[in-house]
């Protein structure tokens, strides 16, 4: 009889273990809490208008291509994938934007316009934050993070001083625009920590921006998650939804399985693709690695209000992609890290895949996604969202010079309740834990249990990090970990 192995939750980590472990020879069964597969990626259809709840900004396709690739596939088997052109745009005041094109000559040509002298200085900047990228995904994230040593290769040797340098300092050393320092530092805030705690070795992010570019699949990014679910099944994996899990089974400090909806479902593994600290809860207390204290003391990305918006009509003056900078980053980003509470004057940015596909809305009509960054924790009430849309959208109004309230069919809110609800999100944060110095590769929470033989765990929480293609490789890094550590009876 085959090893089996038993996956607790469906978003990007976990079906990439499945099929990983699928193909490795184990049976797998996942379980999901939620009607449909996807975790943080799930969709929301209404009124022939379909949006993306969680991840929208497709980046580091090479990622992708690689976990299909392990599988002799693409992802051209699955979907159609468009380089976006314009990658995307960022307002500073009414009417006043650059956009970002998709392709690094005509990125350096607004850059110069812009400030001087600054096409050379980008690159000089991107070629190092490409090298940087060649040796994260050569060496670095493709590491499962259990010891320091990892860190340590001819390559990153000759980079340890940008470990102890940021992003802030080394963009605002070479470009004095605020506008192209913002712009700089935008990609870093994948990773979920402030440009000021971000390690300079980051900047590769700015390499998957302006070097290799955004893309979008056709019909949204949910088509990832259901190619992943077609190979999963491809390779034998079964999928249980409305499948809450209640209790891991533990005996004699083992994993054995796992309690959903009032049955057991015994295994010889236990995956979880679950938020971490909320896995644990499934634990007696003895059988815990990490306190309530060791999480409350981590910094966490952040979390995020999205409003998910019909429109009766197409919008002007905006792209796929929109960033709103127009207010002072600094202030939001000291009411999400350093006294959490709700900013006065918010970043925003919006997305707007209809412009783009026309699978996302009726012909004539805007699906439109808005989203705040907000501090994970704090509280999140109807009126509180009410109070919120009405300065975005005003402020949206004002900025891009259209009225739009009259024109809106629809909206659906998603704030820290709903994370918290949906995904057992500890603080109901959005995108894991942040990368920061201390917290980054054997330093983060991990993949495999120290005090529960055969239980294992993957996603955002921990190795590499947030998003969605580290999200990918941590599951292909806890496979390897249990077909390393497990052999497989047949």
């Amino acid at each position: 009889m085959k090893n089996t192995v038993n996956i607790i939750g469906s978003g990007f980590s976990s079906l990439a273990a499945s099929c990983y472990l699928a193909q490795a020879g184990y049976k797998v069964t996942i379980f999901e809490k939620n009607s449909t597969i996807g975790g943080r990626a799930r969709q929301l259809v209404k009124d022939g208008f379909t949006f993306d709840i969680g991840p929208t900004w497709y980046w580091m396709p090479d990622v992708f291509e690689r976990f299909f690739s392990d599988f002799n596939k693409k992802p051209s088997d699955y979907y159609a994938l468009e380089k976006l052109n314009p990658a995307y745009s960022v307002y500073f005041g009414k009417d006043d934007y650059i956009t970002i094109e998709d392709t690094l000559e005509k990125i350096t040509i607004a850059f110069e316009k812009e400030e001087p002298g600054s096409a050379k200085k980008l690159k000089k900047f991107i070629n190092q934050a490409k090298n940087n990228y060649d040796i994260a995904i050569k060496d670095l994230v493709y590491n499962p993070g259990v010891s320091p040593l990892e860190l340590i290769t001819p390559a990153t040797i000759k980079k340890i001083n940008q470990f102890f340098s940021t992003i802030k300092k080394d963009v605002r050393k070479e470009f004095k625009n605020d506008r192209l320092v913002k712009i700089l530092e935008f990609p870093v805030l994948f990773l979920g920590a402030k440009p000021s705690d971000t390690p300079s070795f980051y900047s590769f992010m700015n390499y998957a921006d302006f070097g290799l570019g955004t893309f979008h699949p056709k019909k949204g990014m949910y088509q990832v998650i259901l190619a992943m679910e077609n190979l999963a099944k491809e390779l034998g994996v079964t999928i249980k939804v409305n499948s809450p899990i209640e209790k891991i089974i533990v005996n004699n400090k083992e994993a054995k399985g796992i309690v959903s909806n009032g049955q057991n479902f015994y295994s010889d593994i236990v995956v979880s693709g679950a938020d971490y600290h909320h896995t644990e809860t499934l634990l007696d207390k003895p059988f815990r690695q990490y306190s309530e204290n060791y999480w409350k003391k981590k910094t966490f990305a952040p979390s995020s209000l999205l409003f998910y918006v019909g429109f009766n009509k197409k919008l002007k003056n905006v792209n796929h992609h929109t960033l709103f900078f127009d207010v002072d980053f600094d202030v939001h980003a000291e009411a999400i890290y350093d006294s959490p509470k709700w900013p006065e004057n918010p970043l925003f940015y919006a997305s707007f895949p209809s412009i783009t596909d026309d699978n996302v809305a009726p012909n004539g009509k805007e699906a439109g996604i808005f989203l705040i960054p907000l501090a994970p924790g704090i509280e999140d009430t109807p009126e509180l969202r009410a109070m919120y849309f009405d300065k975005i959208i005003s402020r949206f109004e004002n900025l891009t010079s259209q009225n739009v309230k009259n024109d809106i069919i629809f909206r659906e809110s998603f704030c820290i309740n709903d994370f918290i609800k949906d995904y057992n999100s500890y603080k109901g944060n959005a995108y894991g834990m942040a990368n920061t110095l201390m917290q980054t590769a054997f330093l983060r929470p991990k993949l495999k249990s120290k005090n529960v033989q055969n239980l294992f765990f993957t996603g955002q929480l921990t190795v590499p990090g947030p998003g969605v293609p580290p999200s990918l490789i941590s599951g292909k890094l806890v496979a390897d970990l249990i077909t390393k550590h497990h052999s497989i009876l047949v």
